[in-house]
């Protein structure tokens, strides 16, 4: 007890600060004043959360490891002792709740839509659809199994009363050296955002890349094992493996690995208002009949089918500013990642024989794209963002039609364009716990189509909720 009172004491006294400061620099003005120091608590708590629950773990444990053994026999009942208790309490999973809703009014048919030249699955892209829509809610379940492992499961919930899996996994717990392992289904480290839930998003949507080349967001099943360097400097590193079925990827029904992923990122601060972090990722899957839909020059609906090796390299970067440690409530952040993907095996068209009879020939393509953002909080609760989206499709080589079987006009979809879209987004957030935001957009992922888009957005948090990433 006496090291949690030390904790205890430790934090009346980081909050403490906050008013003595803010009372010094707007004297007159009580309003400011409450507002500084609210958002400076809101600050401490949200960066000394993770410490400080690991520091209560670490006592509850050795709480537990000293408790006396309980007697044999005993006269008269006994209460457990504040050590049991806590270690029965630790084992209480904690409960999050994010809610999360969507008003669009696009100028295009959402049921349109593609991202001309790239084949990604279709339902995980897109602005999603017209007027109110309640977007993803998403329930977390979290908890300390033993002092070996902890647990999280995280359910999202469609507005389409569906239930999907984003999350359950098992990691390790105070592993030496700077190891971390975790098993399950995990969002994979791949990249910066992809690691992020959409609720932590600084946009109502993923980049155009993230669409194209993941789907939107690549999920794991599988392993992960993670380094953190015991260096000043931010260095990890991190293998995965998992069975691939995820889009790029797709299920081959066989043993071992289906994919891999390598990623290292590197970060540190400058001077006492910015940091950085930089980072390099690879994924290595293959696809087996992965299958997208096309119009031929027939006029017909058809379907056609990749099987093969898809490689996907991505370069990212952050940097992010906030004069003072945040004491002026002012913060910018500018964020980036770049992706190329090279994919080789064969392309069957017309794998239903819905037309002009199947045939199956070579495939190779290399894709690239990338997204540029900026974000900047200019008074408390209030914040402004744009971002660039860009992509190229380059020009697949089909076998099909370079030996002249099927004509260039049999797979339209995969004509080489440049997608581009240019997002605006204002957002009101009170408090850490409520987001109201604006998303203004154009898009421009198809030829000669412009889709005038606007989001309005709230995201909600309920309950336990831990500290994010940087």
């Amino acid at each position: 007890m006496f090291h949690r009172t030390i904790v205890f004491v430790l934090m009346l006294a980081a909050a403490a600060a906050g008013p003595v400061r803010a009372q010094g620099t707007a004297a007159g003005n009580d309003e400011a004043a409450l507002t500084r120091i609210r958002a400076e608590i809101a600050q401490l708590r949200q960066a000394y959360e993770g410490r400080i629950q690991a520091l209560e773990q670490r006592l509850q444990e050795a709480e537990a490891r000293l408790a006396p053994a309980p007697a044999v026999a005993l006269p008269v009942p006994v209460a457990p002792s504040p050590a049991t208790r806590s270690a029965a309490n630790s084992f209480n999973p904690e409960i999050g709740l994010i809610l999360g809703g969507t008003y669009a009014n696009l100028s295009r048919d959402p049921q349109q839509f593609r991202i001309q030249g790239f084949v990604p699955p279709g339902g995980e892209t897109g602005p999603g659809a017209r007027s109110f829509s309640l977007g993803e809610s998403e329930l977390r379940f979290s908890a300390n199994i033993d002092p070996l492992f902890s647990g999280r499961l995280t359910a999202a919930l469609g507005g389409d009363n569906s239930v999907a899996v984003e999350e359950a996994l098992v990691q390790s717990r105070g592993l030496a050296n700077g190891l971390n392992v975790q098993a399950g289904r995990f969002l994979s480290s791949l990249g910066y955002l992809n690691a992020q839930h959409r609720h932590v998003w600084d946009f109502v949507d993923a980049p155009l890349a993230y669409q194209a080349f993941l789907g939107g967001q690549y999920r794991q099943d599988g392993l992960q094992v993670r380094w953190l360097a015991p260096t000043e400097r931010f260095i990890e590193a991190g293998l995965e493996v998992g069975n691939g079925a995820g889009f790029p990827g797709s299920d081959r029904n066989r043993n071992g690995v289906g994919a891999t992923t390598l990623f290292a990122h590197v970060g540190d601060d400058l001077g006492a208002s910015s940091s950085w972090r930089v980072g390099l990722s690879y994924l290595r899957t293959a696809a087996a009949d992965r299958a997208y839909d096309d119009v031929d020059s027939t006029g017909t609906g058809i379907s056609n089918t990749f099987t093969g090796r898809s490689r996907l390299w991505v370069a990212d970067a952050v940097y992010k500013w906030a004069p003072e440690g945040n004491a002026t409530q002012r913060h910018f952040k500018l964020q980036g990642e770049y992706f190329r993907r090279t994919e080789s095996g064969s392309l069957t068209y017309d794998s239903q024989a819905q037309s002009l009879g199947t045939a199956t020939g070579d495939y190779r393509s290399a894709q690239s794209g990338a997204y540029l953002q900026a974000i900047y909080q200019f008074m408390a609760s209030w914040r402004t963002g744009l971002r660039v989206d860009r992509l190229a499709a380059g020009r697949a080589q089909i076998g099909l039609v370079d030996t002249g079987v099927r004509a260039s006009t049999d797979f339209p979809v995969l004509d080489s364009y440049k997608p581009a879209r240019t997002s605006l987004m204002f957002e009101y957030s009170p408090t850490e716990f409520s987001r109201l935001r604006l998303q203004l957009a154009r898009d421009r992922s198809r030829p000669g189509v412009a889709d005038n888009q606007i989001f309005l957005q709230y995201i909600m948090s309920l309950g336990a909720h831990g500290a994010h990433a940087f």
